[in-house]
């Protein structure tokens, strides 16, 4: 098998218009693709943000018939009429020159990417029929969805209406799934997405690896900016001293890995020095002796050798929590899976913030609420007699979301029965999953991969086929009813037509469940009846919400002291400090330390993490965005830089400890970074030639994240346990 970094992406053949499929090809142009309306006519169209999960409310502003700017929704309670870097951006996902315009259809063996332009009809009939013979055959489970973002609604819809059970999103196992396991083991209720987080009036915010300012979730930052102005004392324990480590007033630059050592320690000082919330917890709290007794021998000089923290420092910066409980506000994180012992770090987090009495109070964590806004009417889904495949025999018991990478083992092993039909919405698994040749691997054994994309990502090139999206100025989705402080109901829609022959994800899902015979599954005629039903269910109506973009709910109470009602969905009914439920299913009822396993001599853990001017691997091909960053950095510590020879701007090439060597990369030699670490902005190191102007710029952390372990308790993979050298003079 050839190197991914040197495979050839679209190579359009068997049709004289086939040049036009690839994104931006021809004669195509930026204003060519930009729609065109009368002169001097401006106009402007509420919708929302499709380039995170925050979904931020905005006003899309075309002026002359052409995008201008997009801008905040000042109705919006999420982006409070302020769009992040990436949001401001957004119009550029319109004016992608890397975007797909037409259906193609693989024609030679899977992998040479040689590919053929097609009408939709000839695509979704192609897809259809095979999944028509899977069914056949191994049944309809044998099809698995792996979706991201609302706009995976329909499709997931329709498989549901086929038959299929496996339907999955890398959110979960790879992402934010240990931090909602430990916090519903703790308190019976996860943290929600967006996080239920009172940033805004918390006195003391603690963040552990958790890079605001960085991981670009508007609300939070704009809370976060906000707090700071209001003089709320900031606690950052990182190995990297990032944005948010900057406007600290403690940094602790922990070792990587040893972060429950840090925790554990931080609690035991609580306890033993009574500064905890003993009404609260006493109120509240199950098994607190036990968990007293845990913890008796986890003292600050029990840490320091572990974290590299002084005692004194973990002593005064929990002193410095209780001083402020309960408005102190240790974050929750969202991209938890670090070393396979997440969810009981997660706990962790969770139980120093019930000693800290923060569940429930202004400050620490607020009750969310929603609108009413009723389903669709449709007929029951097909039920399934064997069940899914990706936690076979309950293997990680505390799971509450299917585990992606265990759809990857099944498609593999076969067991607990084949998988044969993967349909790819929105997500690009070959940078999200770790261990990319696993899920080639996984790949090869597929009798059909159909990929839903905007632009000609690394997973679309191992599609048989694959359908161009609409972006989500061009588009109608479902309705958005988060949970969150202030209930909404919010809409997103078309803004200006597509540049090409792009298809919305609600029509694509729509013709190809009419094609597989399950047409009753929609009854609507489109996309705008189905809206208006549910809206007018709800008391409201398609034409406010076109206007307006936004419709509120009354504010309810968010608060214990507020009249929330103060009960644990636990099976104590309390806030667990000891865990039965953990207990009986063989696992630690309190977490224990477990010292993380040591790189190869001279390597160096690598870290990741996010930019705030791109999401994932999806936005380095917007012009604007790509503008902004268009390639990564490995932070070096600046003595290994000065024992190297290596300056800023120096290129390298890194080598993970199984002999995969990146891209080269530009070194950031600076000393805000423990020198037993490096550290990479996720999402660069394109290897798909299609992706034009990100195509090899930078390296790819993914590529290089070989090894992960899996968390024993839901699934989830640490992937912080891969080991990079550095080759200078690349």
């Amino acid at each position: 098998m050839a190197h991914l970094s040197r495979r050839r992406f679209l190579k359009i053949a068997g049709f004289s218009a086939g040049a036009a499929a690839i994104a931006g090809g021809g004669t195509r142009t930026l204003q060519a693709m930009a729609t065109r309306g009368p002169a001097g006519e401006t106009r402007t169209v509420p919708t929302s943000c499709d380039l995170c999960f925050w979904k931020c409310n905005a006003i899309a502003h075309v002026r002359d018939g052409r995008l201008w700017k997009i801008t905040g929704n000042p109705a919006d309670p999420l982006s409070r009429g302020r769009l992040c870097p990436r949001g401001t951006g957004g119009i550029g996902a319109h004016f992608d020159p890397s975007r797909l315009h037409a259906p193609l259809i693989r024609r030679q063996a899977r992998g040479e990417e040689v590919w053929a332009e097609v009408t939709w009809d000839e695509a979704l009939g192609y897809v259809a029929d095979r999944m028509q013979k899977i069914k056949a055959t191994y049944g309809p489970e044998a099809v698995a969805l792996f979706a991201h973002g609302i706009g995976g609604a329909f499709l997931k819809h329709t498989l549901k209406a086929y038959g299929g059970v496996n339907i999955a999103a890398p959110s979960f196992a790879q992402c934010r799934g240990p931090r909602d396991v430990g916090f519903e083991l703790t308190f019976g209720e996860g943290i929600g997405s967006p996080e239920r987080t009172d940033i805004a009036n918390a006195r003391c915010l603690v963040l552990i690896g958790s890079h605001l300012g960085e991981n670009m979730h508007n609300t939070q930052v704009q809370e976060f900016a906000e707090a700071i102005a209001n003089g709320a004392s900031i606690i950052v324990a990182d190995p990297r001293f990032s944005i948010a480590a900057s406007k600290a007033r403690h940094y602790l630059p922990v070792k990587p890995g040893t972060d429950l050592a840090l925790l554990l320690a931080w609690m035991n000082v609580l306890v033993t020095e009574g500064l905890y919330d003993k009404a609260y917890v006493e109120q509240f709290g199950f098994g607190f002796e036990n968990f007293a007794a845990e913890i008796a021998t986890r003292t600050p000089e029990w840490a320091y050798p572990e974290t590299g923290i002084p005692p004194e420092l973990i002593r005064e910066t929990a002193r410095e929590m209780a001083r402020h409980r309960p408005a102190t506000l240790v974050h929750p994180g969202r991209h938890t899976t670090w070393y396979g012992d997440d969810a009981q770090r997660a706990r962790a987090i969770a139980l120093l913030n019930a000693l800290l009495g923060s569940w429930g109070r202004k400050g620490g964590f607020y009750y969310p609420s929603s609108m009413d806004v009723p389903g669709y009417p449709y007929p029951a889904y097909p039920k399934s007699e064997r069940g899914k495949v990706d936690n076979p025999e309950h293997k990680f018991p505390f799971a509450s979301e299917a585990i992606t990478t265990g759809i990857r083992e099944a498609t593999i092993s076969g067991k607990p029965y084949p998988i044969k039909g993967w349909l790819v919405y929105a997500t690009n698994l070959v940078q999200a999953l770790p261990a990319q040749e696993e899920t080639i691997k996984a790949i090869q054994n597929l009798d059909l991969m159909v990929v839903v994309d905007v632009v000609p990502s690394e997973i679309a090139g191992w599609a048989d086929v694959v359908l161009p999206e609409t972006v989500y100025l061009e588009r109608y989705d479902d309705l958005n009813v988060e949970l969150f402080r202030d209930p909404f109901v919010a809409l997103r829609q078309p803004v200006v037509p597509p540049p090409g022959d792009q298809k919305p994800n609600w029509w694509i899902a729509r013709e190809l469940a009419v094609k597989l015979g399950l047409g009753a599954y929609y009854p609507w005629k489109d996309i705008e009846e189905y809206l208006d039903h549910r809206l007018k269910a709800a008391g409201h109506s398609l034409a406010e919400l076109k206007q307006v973009g936004i419709v509120k709910g009354a504010k309810p109470p968010r608060y214990f002291d507020e009249g929330v009602a103060t009960e644990f969905a636990t099976p104590s009914g309390k806030i667990e400090f000891y865990s039965s439920q953990l207990a009986a299913a063989g696992f630690d009822p309190v977490p224990r330390y477990t010292r993380p396993v040591e790189g190869p001599p001279g390597s160096f853990r690598l870290l990741y993490g996010r930019a705030p001017v791109h999401t994932f691997s999806r936005t380095q091909t917007n012009p604007i965005l790509q503008d902004a960053m268009s390639e990564n950095e490995v932070w070096v510590n600046a003595s290994v830089g000065a024992r190297m020879g290596l300056r800023s701007g120096d290129y390298v090439t890194l080598r993970n400890q199984d002999g995969v060597v990146s891209n080269r990369v530009k070194a950031r030699v600076t000393e805000a970074i423990r020198p037993d670490c490096v550290f990479m902005v996720h999402g660069f190191g394109h290897t798909a030639r299609g992706l034009r102007g990100a195509y090899g710029r930078g390296a790819s952390d993914s590529q290089l994240i070989t090894r992960y372990v899996t968390d024993p308790l839901m699934g989830g993979t640490g992937t912080n346990v891969n080991f990079v050298t550095i080759e200078a003079g690349a």
